[in-house]
């Protein structure tokens, strides 16, 4: 029923759990960013969804890459290669919203020390 393939191919528990642990920590730190720009003192505007959209997509798939790598099934190489693929797009996801986002406070500073000196 169950069984597995005993000539399946399987990766090292060991190697799946630092893999774990990576795709934590970088998870806990995409959240802190968001948590950090949520409480930044320039207020919201329309624009900051252009940066907001892809971190937050760019979360919601490391958090499906962690779900899948803490199933026993990840064990198996399709399944922890699938795991490693959205865990990738999540994080280049969110990379590109950080880097927007801190495009847009750059320019919104800019702006504000522009009509200040004025």
């Amino acid at each position: 029923m169950d069984e597995q393939n005993p000539k399946e191919d399987l990766i090292e528990p060991v190697f799946r759990n630092g893999t774990v642990t990576t795709v934590g920590i970088l998870l806990a730190f995409s959240l802190g960013f968001v948590t950090h720009w949520a409480a930044n003192p320039i207020p919201w505007q329309l624009h900051h969804l252009l940066a907001v959209v892809p971190i937050l997509v760019g979360i919601a798939l490391q958090m499906r890459a962690l779900s899948l790598l803490l199933d026993l099934d990840s064990l198996r190489r399709p399944i922890y290669e699938r795991a490693n693929r959205i865990f990738m797009a999540g994080i280049i996801l969110t990379a590109c919203g950080v880097g927007l986002a801190i495009l847009l406070d750059v320019f919104e500073v800019s702006a504000r020390s522009a009509l200040v000196g004025a």
